[in-house]
Order: structure tokens, then C-alpha cells, then sequence
């Protein structure tokens, strides 16, 4: 459920003055009282978080229009959103054999296993833009074995979605038939950790009600228009 900067876009009807999506007020002025657009719990304001907090949620917003509703409800635990955001960059953005559409994908299949609305539609649209393939995240999201992709995501996804719903089955020879499909050691171990970092990821969104921003629902669905000469 987890999103960052470098993968949004502007949000249309931004206030480019203030760099506030129209949603985005219970994030600047924040909330006593849990809003269930959000989720079933307080959001805090943008002026009572960490600078460091502060400043990470400012960045997306000036970036994509909107902050992400999954950095609105971890900033009231500020340890937690920390710990939270270290090990995400480090498993989704850092250096790896995976590419960061087939960290998605994986993100998006087993999220769908779980049955996580915020995680399914937030990262199916990060899913469309990084794989460009608008079809895509639907298609996984749903049934991955009849979806348009290549014999070595389909062996990313029978290890990832195994790992999701069976991981006290997933024997060695499982993972040898990962890598007789061509998946690495150190590929394997990615699947793994991100399906579980997503699991836990999935059941804190589901449990406390967290609902993904309106503006994920369009994203990379449709050709951005063409700029003027």
C-alpha cells in the first residue's frame, strides 16, 4: 500500500497555487475525528508531524497533486512510518535483479489474494504507468494465469502468490522450479520478501478501513494528451 513521489502524476483540478489536490485538506489541517473516506482512524495534521515526516509528505504532494492516504494514516505512529517507508524504498525502489513493473506485478497479484482494495488499486496504477501496459493491473489483479505476460513473470507470480497463501508448503522444490523457469536465488528472495512485506501491508490497510485515493483510480489508464507545438 505503500507509494512514493517518483511514480505519481499531477492530480487533475490541483490547486497549482497552493499545490493542495481537493482532497487534500484533512492532510494540511488534519483531524480529530477519523474520516471514513480515509480510513476508520484520526489522521493528524500536516503541522504536528516530524520535520522529516513533514517534509517526505510535502515532496509528494508538491510532485503529484495529492499525498497518498497510506502516508496520511502511518504519519500518526511516526516510528512506524518510518520503519514502514525504510523497508519499502528498500525492497520497491532500491537496487535489485527485479525490474520495478515486476515488483509491482507482485505487489498487485498477491494483493488481490488478500483481498486489499487500497494496495490493488494504488499499486495497479503504479503497475500501468512503470509497466506502460494500461491492461495489466486489472488482469493480475484478477486471475494473473490468464493475463498477458511472458513465461518468466508467470514464474514470478506462481512463486509470489504461493508464497502468499502457502508459505508453510513451499518446499525445495519449489524453488528449484523457479529457478529451472530462470528465476535467480537472489530473485527469489526478492519475491519473497515483498510478498510478505505486502501481506503485512495488505492486512493493516483492510483493518483499519484505509481507502485508496480517488486520483489512483485513472492513473495510466489513458495516453497523457499531447502537449502543444
Amino acid at each position: 500500500m505503500a507509494n512514493d513521489a517518483s511514480h505519481l502524476i499531477p492530480a487533475a483540478g490541483a490547486d497549482t497555487a497552493t499545490n493542495i489536490a481537493p482532497d487534500a485538506s484533512a492532510f494540511v489541517f488534519g483531524s480529530t475525528n477519523a474520516d471514513p473516506t480515509i480510513c476508520a482512524f484520526p489522521i493528524p495534521d500536516m503541522a504536528s508531524l516530524p520535520e522529516d515526516i513533514r517534509t517526505r509528505m510535502q515532496a509528494v504532494l508538491d510532485k503529484a497533486g495529492f499525498v497518498p492516504n497510506v502516508m496520511r494514516v502511518l504519519a500518526r505512529r511516526p516510528a512506524e512510518f518510518r520503519a514502514f517507508f525504510a523497508y519499502h524504498d528498500a525492497l520497491m525502489e532500491g537496487e535489485g535483479p527485479l525490474s520495478l513493473a515486476e515488483r509491482e506485478m507482485i505487489v498487485v497479484a498477491t494483493s488481490g489474494l488478500n483481498h486489499c482494495q487500497y494496495c490493488v488499486v494504488a499499486h495497479g496504477a503504479i503497475l500501468r504507468i512503470r509497466a506502460k501496459r494500461p491492461l495489466l493491473a486489472d488482469q493480475v489483479a484478477i486471475n494473473y494465469k490468464q493475463a498477458d505476460i511472458s513465461p518468466r513473470e508467470r514464474a514470478i507470480l506462481d512463486f509470489a502468490t504461493k508464497v502468499a497463501i502457502q508459505s508453510a508448503a513451499i518446499e525445495e522444490s519449489d524453488r528449484q522450479a523457479a529457478q529451472a523457469a530462470g528465476l535467480t536465488q537472489e530473485e527469489i528472495w526478492d519475491i519473497t520478501a515483498i510478498t510478505a512485506f505486502f501481506a503485512m501491508s495488505n492486512r493493516l490497510a483492510s483493518a483499519t478501513g484505509m481507502r485508496p485515493n480517488p486520483e489512483f483510480f485513472l492513473m495510466g489508464r489513458l495516453p497523457k494528451p499531447a502537449r502543444d507545438a
